[in-house]
């Protein structure tokens, strides 16, 4: 069933038809038109859908993966899907759609430049969550979806740099133990009534490994990793440790 706004509708079907799906698909309009409703333009808004959508990524994300690279570990693959689900990389796929066109906001929050990649990935997994409960399957989702999800994987598996290790790890641990890795950090920078502090500019002095950060996992160290934020530290020490449990199970089996 069309919209009543028939600017709206129209909309809505150059949307569909940028995602290759056609006019006659099973699309439940007022669904996508929803899924396309800031929470800052009006009450009936895509927050649920979103909900939605976020589950059925996840879902199509790992069908992707578990087809495309049956040799991969658990481990790997859950690195890969972090970031592919990630705001970042759905702010991305949104972008490349050019969904913030067609998203209903206040000019309040369209002015945000700082919510933009939010905007974006909550958007898309609504609109996500609308096509698939048009038909309560994958149909309308995966020929666009997957496509876009497939190339990033790509990038992830080139570039190693890019996986999550933090996430990856900690799937592993929750897998293994059904525990949380645990991080310690420590400020190796030398305070400025320290001795060893020159009278120089501070920012001179500011190391580019400052903090040091350990992972653990009961009462063993996993890994270790330095960095100059405490985000890189523990990110190293993530890193540090997924590789040495990546490699020690390459060993056993």
């Amino acid at each position: 069933m069309s919209l009543r706004d028939p600017r709206r509708q129209k909309q809505l079907q150059k949307l569909i038809e940028k995602l290759g799906l056609l006019e006659n698909d099973p699309i439940q309009w007022s669904l996508l038109d929803r899924a396309l409703t800031h929470p800052t333009f009006s009450p009936d808004n895509y927050e649920q859908l979103e909900f939605v959508g976020d589950a059925v990524i996840r879902v199509a994300t790992a069908q992707l993966l578990f087809k495309t690279y049956p040799e991969s570990s658990v481990g790997e693959l859950s690195a890969i899907r972090s970031v592919l689900v990630s705001d970042r990389a759905l702010a991305r796929i949104a972008d490349s759609y050019g969904l913030e066109r067609y998203l209903l906001v206040a000019p309040s929050a369209a002015k945000d430049s700082t919510g933009q990649q939010s905007r974006l990935a909550e958007s898309l997994e609504a609109v996500v969550g609308a096509l698939y409960l048009s038909c309560h399957d994958l149909t309308l989702v995966n020929p666009w979806l997957v496509p876009q999800l497939l190339d990033l994987a790509q990038e992830v598996r080139r570039d190693p740099a890019h996986q999550n290790y933090k996430a990856a790890l900690q799937a592993w641990t929750q897998a293994q133990y059904k525990t949380l890795p645990e991080y310690r950090i420590e400020d190796t920078q030398p305070h400025p009534q320290h001795p060893s502090w020159q009278d120089t500019p501070q920012s001179q002095q500011l190391s580019e490994h400052r903090y040091q950060a350990e992972v653990w996992l009961k009462g063993q160290i996993l890994g270790q990793g330095r960095g100059r934020s405490i985000k890189a530290a523990e990110k190293a020490a993530a890193e540090a440790a997924f590789l040495k449990l990546q490699a020690a199970t390459s060993v056993e089996s």
